[in-house]
């Protein structure tokens, strides 16, 4: 590589990395003109968002959760993010999807029932994972594929052995 390239080469890169941080700024601001134009203005917490992943994080929004053109309705939507919103918790999520499903006509008692089914569904993913239900077991009682029998292990490989986690803590205090 000849001097004269390499001085090409960083003065390229100089001017792509400074070009970046304005183009970034250039589509936050288009977003954020299409965000004041949904809502009327721009909400506190997108304007804090890093200007960088603005223009996605509000097309996902936007395309998937404010669009009346998907497969769920907007108050079906609603519902489910009160319930996730509960569960993670996140009040922001449970007040705001509070407002817009009753905005799209949830009643009190859909809101109530959609928590207490988040609730009901931690409940059963708590059992079932902290009692390690078998997997495949679970599935073909509810009528999923029958799991596939095991094979057995062929004279190349090793048969596993699973130790109990005490004894794990036993030879690691060793």
């Amino acid at each position: 590589m000849t001097i004269k390239s390499l001085i090409a080469a960083a003065a390229t890169a100089v001017a792509i990395f400074t070009a970046a941080p304005a183009l970034a700024g250039d589509a936050a601001q288009q977003t954020y003109n299409e965000i004041e134009q949904a809502f009327g203005f721009v909400p506190g917490f997108m304007k804090a968002y890093p200007e960088h992943g603005i223009a996605a994080a509000w097309a996902l929004t936007r395309d998937l959760e404010l669009s009346e053109n998907t497969a769920l309705s907007p108050k079906v939507k609603s519902l489910i993010n009160i319930a996730v919103g509960a569960q993670i918790p996140c009040r922001y999520c449970v007040f705001a999807d509070t407002e817009a499903a009753r905005a799209a006509g949830a009643t009190e008692e859909e809101i109530k029932e959609a928590v207490a089914q988040a609730g009901l569904t931690r409940h059963w993913s708590t059992i079932l994972n902290g009692l390690q239900i078998d997997f495949d077991e679970f599935k073909s009682e509810f009528g999923g594929e029958p799991a596939e029998p095991k094979a057995e292990p062929t004279s190349f490989e090793a048969p596993s052995t699973t130790l109990p986690i005490s004894h794990i803590r036993a030879q690691s205090r060793h």
